[in-house]
């Protein structure tokens, strides 16, 4: 597996599972609820559900998991700015060669000797592929 993809998985499946934590709580009754219209309107029902499942999904809020994580994780980590902090707040390996690779991976064409430089490149990459995946980050992380 990629290391981006790790990094997508990571908050992709944190956000899954946060939306679950709430979701589980009050799913038995909305459950069961949705079944009664469902059987005297058999079709309307079923979309109507499948719309209101689908769009939270498509759209991660990335800034809320990584801040939540931040939070819960107890360790100043300045994941907005540094891909090494990022990486450590998903708890994957921030070496410099996990992040050369990572950089291979994006089609970094800087000198990956500059790692301040590629470091910069590839939090903003991450962050803007993120977004290209389904996530909704700010601009500001993005550029």
């Amino acid at each position: 597996m990629s290391i981006f993809s790790r990094i997508k998985d990571a908050i992709f499946g944190s956000a899954k599972a946060q939306e679950a934590s709430p979701a589980s709580t009050a799913a038995p009754p909305a459950q069961g609820a949705a079944k009664a219209p469902a059987a005297t309107g058999a079709t309307a029902a079923p979309s109507a559900q499948a719309a209101t499942s689908a769009a939270p999904m498509s759209q991660v809020d990335v800034e809320a998991v990584l801040t939540d994580l931040a939070t819960k994780k107890g360790q100043k980590l300045d994941w907005r700015k540094s891909i090494v902090d990022l990486m450590k707040l998903l708890d994957l390996d921030s070496s410099l060669d996990a992040r050369k690779e990572l950089a291979k991976e994006l089609n970094y064409t800087g000198d990956p000797s500059d790692s301040a430089s590629m470091n910069i490149w590839l939090h903003k990459q991450v962050m803007t592929k993120l977004a290209a995946s389904g996530g909704r980050v700010p601009d500001d992380l993005k550029d």
